[in-house]
């Protein structure tokens, strides 16, 4: 029989105050990315009840376009799920193209995610055009 002698842990410095870690510009958007999703299923609740109650009758259809256009709650939950949905498209975009190895180095990461902020930035933009 032998003993073993327990694992020693390393004595390095723990960071607990998490405000103090920069992250890189990939990481955020990565975040971003999986937030949105999150987002978009959530907010999946809100879009089949309108599309439901949209299809139910004239009535419905009738109420699910005045609350679109006159609540204002309403209007800000479309344009969320617009907001989310344009963000979480380009950015799943940007990982479908890093899977096939196109820009999966350090420089291309940063390079795409600057893409992915400028064109989520204009869709949202475009979005909130349409919507309000």
């Amino acid at each position: 029989m032998t003993t073993q002698k327990p694992l020693q842990t390393a004595k390095r410095p723990v960071n607990l105050d998490l405000s103090t870690i920069k992250q890189p510009l990939p990481a955020l958007v990565s975040i971003s990315h999986r937030i949105t999703g999150v987002m978009l299923f959530v907010g999946l609740v809100f879009a089949l009840w309108a599309f439901d109650a949209s299809l139910s009758s004239e009535r419905g259809f009738e109420a699910v376009r005045d609350a679109l256009a006159h609540n204002f709650f309403a209007k800000l939950v479309a344009w969320g799920l617009l907001s989310a949905l344009s963000l979480h498209f380009v950015a799943g975009i940007r990982h479908m193209a890093m899977d096939l190895h196109f820009a999966d180095d350090r420089e291309g990461g940063i390079r795409t995610s600057k893409i992915v902020i400028i064109a989520s930035a204009v869709l949202i933009l475009l979005a909130g055009v349409w919507v309000w």
